[in-house]
């Protein structure tokens, strides 16, 4: 005998929640709005300060600087190729609006991730949380952003942070109580006090887990890209949009090998970062082992005379 369960009816609560703060907490909403538009446009025209060949440049020296001659390279042909394919604009758009949403994501996911390593009761009340932001269809959070923020890149920011934020919040939590505990316990037994604890033994020693997470936050932004678009907040997720609405195939490809190339450049230079860069450990390898030759000549000559 089948049983008939009431209905929940869960999204009219939600529709009530989005609509009491719709109307009680427009002013925030505002606010955070403007914020991100200003953000969003300020970036945009910054990027486009330069002609594409001279940024780049600037793209290919950072590169060369913190990951080496091969990202170096490929960020020179790969850049190239956006501008060939007429989508420097659009791919200038992408950039920034990532970047934007990355900078948010990661200055909210690592201290609530510092805060759930240090509190089981905070990475309790996180994880449910995370794990209901992760696997919520990103779509999902454009219902509503839209009704929040109208249309644009502010609503396309807002629903990329929401879904690039639980591995930045988890790998800072992982990292962190991954640290040794010999090293915490050396540092208490000298007397350091737990803010100097966290951020001079623990956070560097967490920040390969760290920047992992950083690295994925930002993989995840550069997902959401295309999604974005669906929004007006252009870009190259707008130009993918449009190949799908009008089924051109070639507008369709050109805009992902576009978001593409940003995706490796970003993630090979935040790959990078973790390590510390490239040309600045070969300079200090260099300068160490030009500073001990000479010492161990010296110490050679010394030990060959006292021999004679």
């Amino acid at each position: 005998m089948a049983i008939d369960l009431p209905r929940a009816p869960v999204g009219e609560w939600f529709d009530n929640l989005v609509t009491w703060c719709t109307d009680h907490l427009s002013w925030l909403f505002d606010g955070i709005g403007s914020a991100i538009e200003s953000s969003v446009d300020g970036l945009t025209d910054v990027l486009n300060l330069l002609p594409p060949l001279g940024l780049t440049l600037v793209l290919a020296v950072i590169a060369l600087v913190l990951s080496g001659w091969k990202l170096g390279v490929f960020t020179i042909l790969g850049f190239a190729l956006v501008d060939s394919m007429e989508l420097w604009e659009p791919a200038m758009d992408s950039l920034a609006l990532v970047l934007v949403s990355a900078v948010v994501s990661t200055v909210l996911a690592i201290p609530i991730g510092i805060a759930a390593a240090r509190s089981d009761l905070v990475s309790r009340i996180t994880r449910p949380v995370l794990d209901f932001m992760q696997t919520m269809p990103a779509f999902v959070y454009l219902i509503p952003a839209i009704f929040f923020f109208s249309i644009g890149a502010v609503p396309g920011v807002v629903a990329t942070v929401i879904f690039a934020m639980p591995p930045g919040v988890r790998l800072t939590e992982l990292g962190i109580r991954g640290v040794d505990p010999e090293m915490v316990e050396a540092g208490e037994a000298f007397g350091t006090p737990p803010n100097r604890i966290l951020t001079r033994i623990q956070i560097p020693l967490a920040m390969p887990s760290i920047m992992a997470g950083v690295n994925q936050l930002i993989m995840l932004s550069l997902s959401m890209v295309v999604i974005a678009g669906m929004v007006g907040a252009g870009g190259l997720g707008g130009e993918v949009l449009e190949g799908i609405n009008r089924v051109d195939v070639a507008k369709g490809f050109e805009g992902g090998i576009a978001v593409v190339v940003l995706a490796i450049y970003l993630d090979r230079l935040t790959g990078a970062l973790s390590e510390g860069p490239t040309m600045l450990r070969a300079l200090i390898e260099r300068r160490r082992a030009s500073d001990t030759f000479p010492v161990g000549v010296a110490a050679g000559s010394a030990a060959a005379g006292g021999g004679n």
